[in-house]
């Protein structure tokens, strides 16, 4: 079952008070839960910060991790997804990260260090890098497989706090890297091996195999 649960606080504009909530939701990730503030996070794209040093690129990613406790912070397109350090409690470490939710979209501070007001930015990151060279006579399959991993994958693992990055096809093997919740998460193997792995062979004869990176 989806946990669910909303905290409320007064966002001022002019001279009324308007009500913000963020809602929580579990993952299949115990380590990690989902943070829905009602609002865009990311305009497009997603971005993933696994250390405190890649989160100085984000004000509010540096501002959670600052709490010390946790290990991993993803931004996705209405959510962010934080996965808590081993033996750290939610009970205690959730109010911490609303509060920090709270400060940061009340306030309209931009998302990224050096962005707009809006706070849009999407500075470069390494999700997109491929790890194999791939063969030029495979652009038809590579796409196919990326129009699979857009349309069925993608929203699922969305779902679950994460995303999924390709990171290349060669001699018949997918390489992907899940991200957020998804990354961390007990059931990662299974849902590659046994979710990704099943979809992809179906629709696409060439796949053989899909392996982590």
């Amino acid at each position: 079952m989806i946990d669910k649960q909303c905290c409320l606080v007064g966002e001022r504009h002019d001279a009324y008070m308007t009500p913000m909530f963020i809602e929580t939701e579990t993952t299949p990730n115990p380590s990690s839960l989902k943070f829905l503030p009602g609002r865009q996070v990311m305009s497009a794209g997603t971005r993933e910060f696994a250390t405190p040093e890649a989160a100085e690129a984000s004000p509010l990613a540096q501002a959670i991790f600052d709490t010390g406790e946790v290990t991993n912070v993803f931004f996705g397109g209405d959510f962010i997804s934080v996965t808590a350090a081993p033996g750290v409690s939610w009970n205690e470490l959730k109010p911490q990260v609303v509060a920090i939710l709270l400060d940061h979209f009340v306030s309209e501070a931009p998302l990224f260090a050096g962005g707009d007001a809006s706070g849009f930015s999407v500075p470069a990151d390494d999700s997109e890098t491929l790890l194999v060279d791939e063969d030029p006579a495979n652009e038809e399959i590579v796409a196919q497989i990326n129009e699979l991993l857009e349309t069925r994958v993608r929203p699922a693992v969305a779902g679950d706090g994460g995303d999924i990055a390709y990171r290349g096809f060669k001699d018949g093997i997918v390489y992907l890297t899940l991200q957020g919740a998804c990354s961390g998460c007990p059931s990662s193997t299974a849902t590659l091996k046994h979710g990704i792995e099943g979809l992809l062979k179906h629709y696409v004869p060439e796949v053989v195999e899909v392996r982590a990176a």
